[in-house]
């Protein structure tokens, strides 16, 4: 019974992961147009994915924990998926291995996609740092002293003679 829980939650995680997985495509386009009340509302629903995901992965690692105590023989704290499978029926080792491989690649491409909005964020403040020293003067510029540009004559903007 424990092993379909287990299953069951592995399952669950996957679809949250796959959730996940779309809100932050959603999130790389909304980086690529700036728009920025998309990428807050991705990163809202990104905070409350990973709430989710954070409860049913605790429950997941209590149902690990309750299968370990009650299996006979196995030795080890904290199992993860991969040494339950080893431990397990044929049917259930099938089914899942099945889910583990599927949860494994829905998270590679979960991975590979945050790098992908990392990079563009990265890539997004450094073109606004460029731009803003762009904008701001240099300090030599700002100052009334030091040396002029023109070779001619020093004169002052008010006219002492007059």
């Amino acid at each position: 019974m424990a092993i379909k829980q287990i299953i069951d939650y592995l399952e669950r995680l996957k679809q949250l992961h796959e959730s996940l997985l779309t809100l932050s495509k959603n999130k790389t386009e909304a980086l690529k147009t700036n728009d920025i009340e998309e990428l807050r509302a991705c990163l809202n629903q990104e905070r409350k994915h990973v709430s989710a995901i954070e409860m049913l992965e605790k429950k997941r690692i209590e149902a690990v924990n309750v299968w370990a105590a009650g299996e006979p023989g196995f030795e080890g704290k904290n199992p993860a998926v991969s040494d339950i499978i080893e431990w397990v029926d044929w049917s259930e080792r099938k089914q899942l291995e099945c889910v583990y491989e599927s949860f494994i690649l829905v998270l590679a491409e979960l991975k590979q996609q945050e790098v992908l909005n990392g990079d563009l964020t990265r890539q997004s403040l450094q073109f606004v740092n460029m731009s803003l020293d762009l904008l701001q003067p240099t300090i030599e510029n700002v100052n009334y002293g030091g040396t002029s540009q023109s070779s001619g004559p020093k004169r002052s903007v008010f006219d002492s003679q007059a």
